[in-house]
């Protein structure tokens, strides 16, 4: 990845480094009060959450989740948890 001065990166840009390991905390999708609004996906800087509006389930990838809560901050209806990660 080729960075100039004053440059800020895509989102997505982990995909090329597993930048997981960088997470103090780590969503827990409940899946319980769930509305299917997609926020998690939309706010997600890294891209790395997923999940099926129609099925209304949610989760991420731990290879690249950096842990920074926008998902459950962005989550309407609190249905998304940040928890220690125990290292």
């Amino acid at each position: 990845m080729d960075f100039k001065l004053g440059i800020i990166a895509l989102p997505g840009a982990a995909v090329s480094n597993k930048t997981g390991s960088f997470a103090n905390e780590v969503p827990v999708y409940k899946n319980k009060k769930c509305t299917g609004c997609d926020l998690c996906i939309y706010f997600c800087p890294e891209g790395v959450v997923y999940g099926s509006k129609k099925e209304k389930k949610y989760g991420y990838d731990p290879d690249y989740c950096k842990g920074c809560g926008i998902c459950a901050q962005e989550c309407p209806v609190d249905d998304i948890e940040m928890i220690l990660v125990e290292k």
